[in-house]
């Protein structure tokens, strides 16, 4: 069972000034997660973690994450433009069909480019005039990823990375081209609810590497295992323990890296939605109750708000906090987009619930509001943060129909 980081009572205080739909994210849940991340892998000097902005681009929960020692992981002009204003001091650029302009972005601010594709190097260089004496390498090797029987993904099908032919002639040409420490990086599996991947991603990684300082002679510098590592979405699941991941790695790396004289090498991690997935609700009221061929909720959220069921069938699991116990019922919890997979549960076994009950909407701290877009001019909702001494605190304010419209031009609302 899945259990709320707020009483009711903090939830009806917060919902007295903050109107729902809003997200919430919970400060001690966070910044104990980042602890938890740099302990488990403290056994290597190098270890940072670069958290993925795409999952939560909000200033305030980027700020927190800086605090607990944190760098970031960038995809586009804007997060590093985040990233800059934070003068965030260890960025990552990993990007892909990216433009000059943000190429040179990212230079400037510091960034370490992680070239996506081969046939980008060329225009790196034409971007900045020559190649950064820091570069890293998306390794992509292809077929299917599998956790013992399970299929986990299926990195050939995947946009990212280059084969291994091409990260082996890119090195060649970077060092030709002056570039002086060398990264690798491979991303093969999203939201893996298992301790094994880690390692077994990094015994690949390792194994890799090896061959590459052999082969090209360069200086590697870092290995990043990228993100992967998810989220118990379902309260059936088991959560990761990141210090047992942290273990499994360390013994990979001490029975690849060290014998191969390697044991320098610095680990990073890129993980995103581990990090603050959890540490996120959505609370929301419902507004109808409506009987047709099923029972429906509808809630004052909507896709909007939450992507993930709508577009990927992803389970969120839902707590009511009016009356969490007691007799049940099947229902579909809907929002009110003209969409019929506007959902945030199908076929859904909840307690009796009425119209102003209020619903926490579990694990919505990453790929939430960052997913969020306008569709029937709906607007973005509020970002709350939940702080350390239990007062909620406003980080983002709810969208207007003045915001929606400012980007107008030839029409005056």
């Amino acid at each position: 069972m899945k259990t709320p980081f707020i009483t009711k009572a903090q939830a009806d205080s917060l919902i007295s000034q903050f109107p729902t739909p809003f997200h919430l994210y919970d400060e001690k849940g966070i910044r104990e997660k980042a602890r938890a991340l740099n302990e488990a892998f403290a056994w290597n000097k190098g270890f940072k973690e670069y958290f993925a902005i795409k999952a939560t681009p909000t200033p305030a929960i980027l700020k927190i994450l800086q605090e607990e020692g944190c760098g970031f992981d960038c995809s586009s002009y804007v997060e590093l433009l985040m990233a800059e204003k934070l003068n965030a001091k260890e960025i990552m650029f990993s990007s892909n069909n990216t433009s000059k302009e943000d190429y040179q972005y990212a230079h400037k601010v510091g960034g370490i480019i992680n070239l996506d594709a081969y046939e980008d190097l060329e225009l790196v260089k034409e971007a900045l005039g020559e190649l950064p004496e820091t570069m890293s390498c998306r390794y992509n090797p292809g077929g299917v990823f599998a956790l013992g029987t399970d299929i986990m993904d299926n990195p050939e099908a995947s946009k990212f990375g280059m084969t291994k032919a091409q990260i082996f002639q890119a090195f060649k040409e970077m060092k030709e081209q002056g570039v002086k420490q060398f990264g690798i990086h491979a991303f093969l599996a999203s939201n893996t609810v298992s301790n094994d991947y880690y390692p077994i991603l990094a015994k690949q990684l390792f194994e890799l590497s090896v061959a590459l300082v052999e082969e090209t002679g360069v200086d590697l510098d870092f290995i990043n295992l990228s993100g992967g590592v998810g989220v118990n979405y379902r309260p059936e699941e088991t959560a990761n323990d990141i210090k047992v991941i942290g273990q499994g790695v360390k013994a990979v790396y001490e029975e690849v890296l060290i014998p191969a004289g390697l044991g320098h090498l610095k680990i990073y991690t890129e993980l995103g939605r581990f990090m603050t997935g959890p540490h996120g609700h959505l609370l929301t009221k419902v507004t109808h109750r409506k009987e047709t061929y099923r029972t429906y909720l509808g809630v004052d959220a909507s896709a909007v708000n939450l992507m993930r069921p709508a577009i990927y069938g992803a389970y969120h699991h839902i707590t009511n906090l009016d009356r969490p116990d007691g007799e049940t019922e099947i229902v579909d919890v809907v929002g009110s987009l003209c969409e019929n997979n506007d959902k945030f549960a199908v076929n859904r076994e909840l307690p009796k619930t009425k119209v102003e009950d209020t619903l926490i909407i579990h694990d919505t701290g990453a790929h939430g509001f960052s997913m969020g877009y306008q569709y029937n001019a709906k607007l973005r909702s509020a970002e709350v943060l939940l702080q350390e001494d239990g007062h909620g605190r406003l980080i983002r304010r709810a969208e207007t129909p003045e915001d929606y419209l400012a980007t107008v031009s030839g029409f005056d609302f």
